[in-house]
C-alpha cells in the first residue's frame, strides 16, 4: 500500500496564470513525507529526541497537468530503499479522477544531528524507531 494524504488547492497558492505555483508542488510533497513519518509513529519531536532528522538531497518534479484553485488532490509517498546511506522518495500528485498532475522523485537520507553525517542504514534505523514500520517500506 502506498501512503497518501489529500490536499485542496488554495487560492493563495496559485500563480498569475491561475494554476498551482510550481514551488507548491514541492510543499505538497514535503507535507506528505512528514505525514508518512508521523503516521509511522515518527513525528518530528521523536526524531529530534533520537538525534536524527530526514534530509532531502535531491528533488525533481515532472509537471503533467495543471491544478487550479479548489481542486482536491491526493499526494502519495513511498520510500524505496537500496544499499547505502540514501533512499529514493517516489511521489505522485493525483487529481480526483486519477490523472497524474505531477511526479516528484528525490533522494533522501537520515542525518545524525550530532555527527552531521548520514546514517548508514536509514531503513533499519527508521524501522527501529517507528511504531508502524510497515508504512515506511511502501
Amino acid at each position: 500500500m502506498t501512503f497518501f494524504v489529500d490536499v485542496t488547492v488554495r487560492g493563495y497558492e496559485l500563480d498569475t496564470q491561475g494554476h498551482l505555483n510550481q514551488a507548491v508542488y514541492l510543499q505538497y510533497a514535503e507535507h506528505a513525507r512528514w505525514e508518512l513519518l508521523r503516521a509511522a509513529g515518527l513525528p518530528q519531536e521523536k526524531l529530534l529526541a533520537g538525534g536524527v532528522g530526514p534530509v532531502a538531497l535531491e528533488a525533481m518534479v515532472k509537471f503533467r497537468r495543471e491544478l487550479r484553485g479548489g481542486e482536491r488532490v491526493r499526494v502519495t509517498c513511498r520510500f524505496v530503499y537500496g544499499e547505502g546511506k540514501t533512499f529514493e522518495v517516489v511521489q505522485r500528485i493525483l487529481k480526483e479522477d486519477g490523472t497524474v498532475a505531477a511526479e516528484v522523485t528525490g533522494v533522501a537520507g537520515m542525518l545524525d544531528l550530532t555527527a552531521r553525517k548520514l546514517i548508514a542504514d536509514p531503513a533499519g534505523h527508521l524501522a527501529s524507531l517507528a511504531e508502524r514500520p510497515d508504512l515506511l517500506s511502501g
